[in-house]
C-alpha cells in the first residue's frame, strides 16, 4: 500500500439473518488481519441481553489492532423479529479514537405496509475519527424496493450535507481541497445502474436533487466487483436475483 493511503473495508456481516455465522466470523477476523484496514464499515450487526455485540466480538478477537468502535441499532418491528431488546444495525471500526458518533433512521415511502420496509431498521451511522467523517449505511433490501431506496439516498445526502457543513464547498476550480471527503460505505442493495446509485454518482436527479460521490470501484476496481452471488448466498438464491454489485 502506498504511503499515506487510507484503506477502508466494507462488509455486510450477515451475523443475524444469514446462516453459518459461527464459522464465518472467524473467517472475517482472518481477512481483517490480512487486509489490515484503517477503517471498517459493517452492517447487520446485533446484540441482545445474552449475546455480545457482533462488532465487539470481532474487535475482541483482534486486540493487537487496538480498534475503536461504535455501533448504532434499533429493534425490528414485531412482524419481523419478536424480541424488542435486540438492536440491529451498522458499526464502524477505526484505528483512531472516535470523537463523535450519531445514528439516523432512514425513511421509507409512506403507505407501504410491507414489513420488509417498515419493520426493519434501515439506517445510517456516522462517526468522526482522526478528522474523517465515516458513514455506514444499509438500504431497503427487497429488489422491488427501489422507491424506498430512492427516498433513503436522498435522506443520506441530506444528513451528510448537514454534518459536513461547508467542508465540501468548492470555492474555485483547480484549488486543491484541504479536508478529506466524506467516506460513505454500505449495503445499498442496488446495482450501479439503478437510480439510487446513479443519483449518488451525479448521473441522475431524484425529486429535482443532485449530488456527487465517487464510486470507489468505478474509480479503482477491476472487473464486475460482485458482492452478492446466489451460488454462495442463500438469501440471494431465495430472492431469485443474479450475481450483483450492491455493496459500495
Amino acid at each position: 500500500m502506498a504511503e499515506g493511503t487510507l484503506q477502508v473495508a466494507q462488509l455486510n456481516a450477515g451475523s443475524l439473518l444469514e446462516p453459518g455465522w459461527d464459522e464465518r466470523r472467524d473467517t472475517i477476523v482472518a481477512w481483517l488481519r490480512h487486509l489490515d484496514p484503517d477503517v471498517v464499515c459493517l452492517q447487520e450487526v446485533w446484540q441482545d441481553a445474552g449475546t455480545p455485540n457482533t462488532a465487539g466480538w470481532l474487535v475482541d478477537r483482534m486486540p493487537e489492532a487496538g480498534w475503536h468502535w461504535r455501533f448504532g441499532g434499533a429493534p425490528f418491528g414485531p412482524r419481523v423479529w419478536p424480541d424488542p431488546g435486540l438492536p440491529f444495525g451498522p458499526a464502524i471500526l477505526s484505528r483512531w479514537p472516535i470523537d463523535e458518533h450519531a445514528y439516523h433512521r432512514l425513511p421509507v415511502v409512506e403507505g407501504d405496509d410491507d414489513p420488509a420496509a417498515t419493520d426493519v431498521p434501515w439506517e445510517l451511522l456516522h462517526v468522526r475519527t482522526a478528522g474523517l467523517d465515516v458513514f455506514s449505511t444499509h438500504l431497503s433490501a427487497p429488489p422491488h424496493h427501489g422507491r424506498h431506496r430512492a427516498r433513503q439516498v436522498l435522506a443520506i445526502d441530506e444528513h451528510v450535507r448537514r454534518i459536513r457543513g461547508d467542508l465540501d464547498t468548492v470555492d474555485a476550480i483547480g484549488i486543491p481541497r484541504e479536508d478529506m471527503p466524506a467516506i460513505l460505505c454500505g449495503d445499498f442493495n442496488a446495482e450501479p445502474d439503478s437510480d439510487e446509485i446513479r443519483f449518488l454518482c451525479s448521473l441522475a436527479a431524484i425529486d429535482g436533487s443532485t449530488t456527487y460521490y465517487q464510486d470507489a470501484w468505478r474509480v479503482a476496481g477491476d472487473g464486475p466487483g460482485r458482492t452478492q452471488d446466489w451460488r454462495t448466498n442463500p438469501i440471494a438464491a431465495a430472492m431469485n436475483v443474479p450475481p450483483q454489485r450492491i455493496a459500495y
